[in-house]
């Protein structure tokens, strides 16, 4: 089931898909996520939790950039989903991405996977 994309003013600099695949919210954002942007990736992850869905898939194949306020959206949404049951899985991580995640330690927070395909699996 597809919801749509999520966009405001920075529509050009981050949008983000979510859809329902099986037991799975996937949420993909697309571009740079930062201050400017970080709720246009809060709004529809915290949606989903509030809707039940909480297993929470990140699709992040095509996220070019995430700053300290893109990964505090993600921290808060993995605790609201573990508070619920869930849980959050971040999947194919560019490298500019993962570096970030790795130099801040939040890689071991977070269930991350290769790929989507490998994140719906697991």
């Amino acid at each position: 089931m597809d919801r749509g994309t999520v966009g405001s003013a920075n529509r050009g600099r981050l949008n983000v898909e979510v859809r329902t695949e099986g037991r799975s919210e996937v949420v993909t954002p697309a571009g740079e996520l930062d201050h400017h942007t970080a709720d246009l990736l809060r709004e529809p992850l915290e949606d989903a939790i509030d809707r039940g869905r909480t297993r929470l898939v990140v699709d992040c194949t095509r996220l070019d950039f995430c700053d300290s306020t893109g990964l505090n959206v993600l921290l808060g949404a993995r605790l609201k989903a573990e508070a619920a049951g869930g849980g959050v899985h971040l999947a194919g991580m560019q490298p500019v991405v993962a570096r970030v995640f790795e130099i801040t330690g939040a890689e071991a927070v977070f269930t991350v996977h290769a790929s989507l395909e490998d994140a719906l699996n697991s």
